[in-house]
């Protein structure tokens, strides 16, 4: 018994210890702290001064009334972290500051900026206040860090300290750059209202705002580009109509450098191969086999769509319209696949040149 009461005592007191030990102080002996400076020496009258070097001097502009000792926060930097994309940051600057570029065209990137701060206080359960709208400045209503405390089944959370930050956006003229600086702009201690926030714990406090943001920033990002994901896989981006001599052609919403760079991949899932082409007027030579679908194929879901035309040559002409291409389907007689041929193989065909396996 004890025994037991000696082990419990000693892990208590170890756990007492590791618990006092400071992360922000280095370890090891401060005596260095308490040596007074060395007396200048002293040249008697009529004896040469012995010649000194200047290699370890301390410069006068030094901080002299700074930490000396165990008073010393030893902790590393805290860094502005860009990883949205196309954030950037000023190698220059030590304040919490970044600049982030336009990435998505359809949106204004100082209003997406101003939506992932809000975001990201709202997921904080923060609210944002408005101080100038005109000129994008918004502070943030109180984040409160509260601690654990207790032991053995009574902890409890007690208020440490609160913080309050300000959020300075500035595009520039062009609208394709905008800033963001976060600062800190109100703290109180709980225990003592008089007590000061320590300035590298300021300073590290005002990037972790700022990187939580940015990475919003990136999230927000992920969000419109799965949303434009979805979008295009649920587009129509093929449908029939006429080329400009009135033949039946199909009418694909894309560029037609895009179709003419895409199709090459088209054919070699479809059965296509590629016989000649002429660059220039935009035509492909193919010849089609109907691709055979074996028993294993369908067994493991890897069946190629068939498209239901004879086994010959074809040309793949296209035609550029402005945001569209059209392209007419001629067989080796070079007639143009008539509507009822079109509209059969559609199902086959809108998939296929829709290209949704790349975009």
């Amino acid at each position: 018994m004890n025994r037991q009461v000696y082990m419990t005592a000693l892990l208590s007191l170890t756990l007492s210890a590791c618990s006092s030990v400071s992360n922000k102080r280095a370890a090891g002996s401060f005596e260095y702290a308490d040596r007074e400076e060395a007396p200048k020496i002293v040249v008697p009258e009529g004896l040469h001064k012995p010649k000194q070097y200047k290699d370890y001097d301390i410069a006068k502009d030094v901080n002299h009334d700074g930490p000396v000792g165990k008073n010393v926060d030893v902790r590393a930097p805290s860094l502005v972290l860009p990883v949205a994309a196309s954030s950037r940051i000023d190698p220059k600057s030590q304040e919490a500051f970044i600049w982030f570029d336009q990435v998505i065209e359809e949106r204004n990137l100082t209003d997406f900026i101003v939506r992932a701060v809000h975001e990201q206080l709202e997921s904080d359960g923060v609210g944002l206040r408005v101080i100038d709208e005109d000129k994008y400045v918004y502070e943030s209503d109180w984040y409160r860090n509260e601690e654990e405390k207790g032991y053995w089944g009574f902890e409890k959370l007690v208020l440490v300290d609160s913080l309050r930050f300000r959020y300075t956006i500035s595009p520039k003229p062009h609208g394709r750059s905008v800033s963001l600086a976060v600062e800190m702009v109100e703290y109180k201690h709980d225990k003592n209202s008089e007590q000061k926030i320590d300035i590298i714990d300021k300073h590290r406090a005002e990037m972790q705002m700022l990187n939580e943001v940015v990475a919003q920033v990136d999230y927000q990002y992920r969000l419109v580009q799965r949303e434009n994901q979805l979008l295009r896989a649920n587009q129509k981006l093929l449908s029939i109509g006429e080329n400009e001599v009135g033949e039946p052609s199909y009418i694909i919403e894309m560029e037609s450098d895009l179709v003419w760079q895409n199709l090459p991949l088209f054919f070699e899932d479809y059965g296509f191969t590629i016989a000649d082409l002429n660059e220039t007027k935009k035509i492909y030579y193919v010849d089609f086999t109907k691709p055979e679908n074996n028993f294993w194929d369908t067994i493991w879901g890897d069946e190629v769509p068939v498209i239901d035309v004879a086994d010959a040559r074809y040309q793949f002409v296209l035609e550029a319209r402005e945001d569209s291409t059209v392209l007419t389907i001629y067989n080796s007689d070079g007639e143009a696949l008539p509507v009822a041929t079109l509209e059969r193989i559609f199902p086959v065909m809108e998939p296929g040149l829709s290209f949704r396996n790349i975009y």
